[in-house]
């Protein structure tokens, strides 16, 4: 059956999302634009899958900012229930109201019932929330199951209150890791959307819109670094959102020094970008020279 619902942004204009990340401080790309725009004008959910610090969870959090939207959001994890998903009842309350009545009133009301993040995003007003489903791949295949059914028609069963539905359908941004492969039938209810690791120039603009207080030579340094310890087998490497926690740290020891990094600045401040210790203790005093020289010839080449 065709769903006749409106969608609420289905009239949203290139322009209009494109000076919503303007404004919100996020760099997207023609395609992550195209994507989002899609996923918005027909209503259908967001698959949006990258390594970890890729912007994936930042892309949801900032569309419900821009469209000044209630985010609503549902953290994935092994042995995830419908009732942590959807609705459970508050027993409690229930066995207080039993004592306390001397008639037959149900407790099996709206006075009763705790809304979970799926079924508040479905109850959501004007505008519709955004609803965050992270890191999906670390669900269970049930709980996918559930998820699929929730997402075909944007609405849910409760046996004691009747059927609730989405008069306007929330805008679903979906995450995944890719710890595990997910379900074809779930991609297919899906627009899919691959964030990579940003590219040197996509790297140093992210640094300019979130940090702007850091001088633009030395974030061209941390840059040039990031990429560089990218290339060597870690066991984490890096993604945008360290380099910003780094190049944050960076900003506030510096305050307005916008001389070259040194050795001792790299090497003190590396926790902010490398998060296991094997990769801390990969930076051997080779390495470190290494980063210095890639950071001394990325400066270079916007230094006057």
């Amino acid at each position: 059956m065709t769903d006749r619902r409106p969608t609420a942004f289905s009239d949203v204009t290139d322009e209009r999302l494109r000076t919503l990340f303007d404004e919100e401080s996020y760099v997207a790309d023609d395609h992550v634009v195209t994507t989002v725009l899609l996923a918005l004008r027909l209503g259908k959910p967001l698959l949006v899958e990258g390594e970890p610090g890729a912007g994936k969870t930042e892309l949801a959090k900032v569309l419900a900012a821009g469209f000044d939207a209630e985010l609503v959001r549902l953290q994935c994890y092994e042995g995830l229930t419908a009732e942590n998903a959807l609705y459970e009842w508050n027993y409690t309350k229930q066995l207080l109201a039993v004592q306390a009545s001397d008639d037959d009133a149900s407790v099996f009301s709206e006075e009763f019932l705790l809304e979970r993040p799926l079924l508040r995003a479905l109850r959501g007003g004007s505008p519709p929330p955004v609803l965050l489903i992270d890191e999906v791949d670390r669900a269970d295949e049930e709980f996918e199951a559930l998820l699929l059914e929730v997402l075909s028609d944007f609405q849910v069963s409760v046996p004691e209150l009747g059927t609730i539905r989405a008069e306007t359908p929330p805008i679903v941004v979906i995450t995944s890791n890719r710890t595990r492969a997910l379900s074809d039938a779930l991609k297919r209810r899906c627009l899919f959307l691959h964030v990579s690791p940003p590219s040197f120039e996509k790297e140093r603009a992210i640094l300019e819109r979130k940090v702007p207080a850091l001088d633009g030579a030395v974030a061209t340094e941390l840059c040039a670094m990031a990429k560089r310890l990218r290339e060597e087998p870690l066991r984490k490497p890096p993604g945008a959102a360290e380099t910003i926690d780094w190049a944050r740290a960076v900003a506030a020891l510096r305050a307005e020094n916008d001389d070259p990094l040194t050795p001792e600045e790299i090497h003190e401040t590396l926790g902010c970008l490398l998060k296991e210790v094997e990769d801390v203790e990969r930076v051997d005093e080779s390495l470190l020279e290494t980063l210095v020289e890639a950071a001394a010839d990325a400066r270079a080449e916007v230094t006057p």
